[in-house]
């Protein structure tokens, strides 16, 4: 796979695991309704955060950001169902997808140390960063 196409892959999957992150914060209730909802919106801020500077990352390799919704979906290598459920099916499915699109940065860190564009293998690796710190609060909160 090269830059540009892991690149996009990483923008449908963030896409996805914005959206679905927002979802969870607002529908989640339950005991610790404050906290959780904190919790979740730190993910979701963070991640719609990257849409755009995904989207300019492109065009600084000149392609251009995916621009049809559906094709976002349906290429995300994240699922698409309903995310659902109480506090604990919640958090424990935004961890996943945290988990996986931390994966899907590493893979495109990797690729772009090989294609020689260290400007877009150093953010991955700052995003890798900022999603294992995620990771570790949503886990955290699950124990």
């Amino acid at each position: 796979m090269t830059t540009a196409e892991q690149l996009k892959q990483v923008f449908n999957d963030n896409f996805v695991a914005y959206f679905r992150s927002h979802a969870a914060h607002v529908n989640i209730v339950g005991r610790n309704f404050a906290s959780d909802h904190k919790l979740l919106q730190k993910v979701y801020e963070d991640l719609q955060d990257q849409i755009d500077r995904l989207g300019e990352l492109l065009r600084t390799i000149q392609e251009y950001m995916p621009c049809d919704i559906n094709d976002v979906i349906l290429d995300s290598e994240l699922p698409t169902t309903p995310i659902e459920g109480d506090s604990i099916e919640l958090i424990s499915a935004v961890f996943d997808d945290v988990e996986q699109l931390k994966g899907c940065y590493e893979e495109l860190m990797a690729v772009a140390e090989a294609e020689g564009h260290e400007e877009i293998a150093n953010y991955a690796q700052d995003r890798i960063l900022a999603l294992a710190k995620h990771s570790w609060m949503l886990r955290a909160t699950l124990e």
